[in-house]
């Protein structure tokens, strides 16, 4: 190895960084200090761990290679066990060619004096990152003298419930990727030279875009959006087709929407996003949202779950990324106008979901509409949880089957060009009500809440911790659902 090939040492996750943005990993490398690491990194580097741990206990008399003291311990003892007649999996077997170091998550003998090698993913499916991934193991381990006959990303399998505690047989599947990763692995040895040909560079010139949050959030997006001047409503903001139409029209100069010529757009809900943003008055469609909503029968029950989904289930009867409702959030309107709030929240650890539904039968009335935003999530929360519960089935069917959906009445009914081109309910409500400041709370959104959920049941919270966070909690999931019943106000002009 050359004294110019120590100079960066690079791993596969190194290089799919760079294959993600050149710049990213230049600022790993260089100016790590930049990097602001989003909320969710810790939990998703544990989930992780611990998707890599299960797969490797279902590896019988597997071998444990320890970077103990160092990685060249691991190096050293990777090649004495395939050096001699392997018999045995090896996990975390580590190899370096060129100044790439990999560890492989699990080698495999197939009995044939070669070896299947499964890179494991906490996915329920293979995705193109995976596969470069491995064409980077490969590489170096055909270098390194290693047959490999198979080799697959194993990754969770979506079909697989969890039926007795702690036995995750059937949990991954193998998806084969040998013949995928062979071509990009031939260019490797191309592409690390590039590597670091840049490496040794400036800072690479790159302007934020897709690639920021593709495959991964990127930590340093804060940093190269810094100088950038940003649209008030740009292009791209309309809504699933704004991408497209901002690179079309950014070949005329244009990247405001207030800079498009009127009449330009022939989608219904972005000519009308078009005018409310050029005219600044709010679109509102009064009579047609109080023709859908009278006929929502009292008593009304706006009602918000909140979720917690484990990669590896933890209950029986769930699967890998199972949302399981740990929490929800019910007002319930007369005709009178008058409120009662009700609520449910478990932080104990333990499966929620019976008191959950039990909670759900008993507070929540049995005739009347029950209101939710982005329905289908909640039905499906509460039909999931009639396959569970036999016994409670009928009324929990009940219930959803009572569900409306506010969204689609807001999206037809009230555009607001603060909203930024969503329909989401924290972008609704504050261009309607001066409540809408969800930035103020502890938690703040659906991923703050299962953070929440996650540092609330771990063993090292304390007692008064843990009453702060279910507050935190409690005062979210109320807002999420007194917010529906702002919305019906405003849509119907009633105060």
């Amino acid at each position: 190895m050359s004294s110019g090939s120590r100079q960066f040492g690079l791993s596969k996750s190194k290089i799919t960084s760079f294959e993600q943005c050149p710049k990213r990993l230049w600022l790993q490398t260089h100016r790590p200090d930049l990097a602001e690491l989003d909320a969710g990194a810790e939990a998703r580097f544990a989930a992780g761990h611990e998707v890599g741990d299960a797969a490797c206990s279902l590896c019988s008399g597997g071998i444990m290679i320890e970077a103990e003291p160092d990685l060249a311990a691991a190096l050293q003892r990777t090649q004495e066990l395939t050096s001699a007649s392997a018999k045995a999996p090896l996990f975390e077997a580590t190899f370096a060619h060129d100044g790439v170091l990999v560890r492989v998550d699990i080698m495999e003998p197939d009995g044939l004096g070669g070896w299947h090698v499964s890179e494991v993913k906490s996915s329920t499916s293979r995705k193109d990152y995976h596969v470069a991934d491995l064409a980077t193991q490969l590489w170096v381990l055909r270098e390194a003298g290693i047959q490999v006959s198979s080799a697959a990303i194993r990754h969770l399998n979506n079909q697989f419930f969890l039926t007795e505690e702690g036995n995750y047989n059937g949990a991954f599947v193998d998806t084969p990727s040998l013949e995928d990763a062979k071509p990009l692995a031939l260019k490797r040895p191309k592409l690390v030279a590039e590597i670091r040909t840049v490496l040794g560079g400036e800072e690479p010139a790159r302007d934020p875009g897709d690639h920021c949050h593709d495959p991964f959030p990127c930590e340093f997006v804060a940093y190269c959006s810094r100088d950038l001047e940003t649209a008030r409503y740009p292009v791209s903001s309309l809504p699933r087709t704004g991408r497209q139409l901002a690179a079309k029209w950014a070949e005329h100069g244009i990247v405001e929407l207030e800079d498009v010529p009127p009449g330009s757009f022939t989608n219904a809900i972005h000519a009308r996003i078009h005018e409310a943003t050029l005219s600044g008055i709010p679109y509102h469609d009064v009579d047609g949202a109080r023709r859908i909503i009278g006929d929502w029968v009292y008593p009304r029950t706006y009602l918000d779950f909140e979720t917690i989904a484990f990669a590896l289930p933890r209950w029986l009867g769930t699967k890998p990324w199972e949302q399981v409702p740990f929490q929800f959030s019910a007002h319930i309107e007369n005709s009178e106008g008058q409120f009662t709030h009700r609520e449910f929240l478990s932080l104990d650890g333990s499966d929620p979901r019976r008191a959950c539904a039990e909670a759900l039968v008993a507070q929540i009335p049995q005739d009347g509409t029950v209101i939710a935003y982005n329905a289908a999530f909640e039905r499906t929360c509460i039909l999931r949880l009639a396959e569970q519960f036999s016994d409670l089935a009928e009324n929990l069917k009940a219930i959803a089957a009572r569900i409306v959906d506010l969204l689609p009445v807001t999206r037809e009914h009230w555009y607001h060009r603060d909203q930024g081109g969503s329909w989401s309910i924290k972008a609704v409500l504050p261009t309607i009500s001066n409540s809408g400041d969800y930035a103020m709370l502890d938690v703040a959104d659906g991923s703050a809440a299962q953070l929440a959920y996650l540092e609330a049941i771990a063993p090292v919270t304390t007692e008064a911790r843990g009453a702060e966070i279910a507050q935190s909690l409690r005062t979210y999931c109320a807002k999420d659902t007194f917010a529906m019943v702002e919305v019906v106000r405003h849509l119907t002009d009633t105060k």
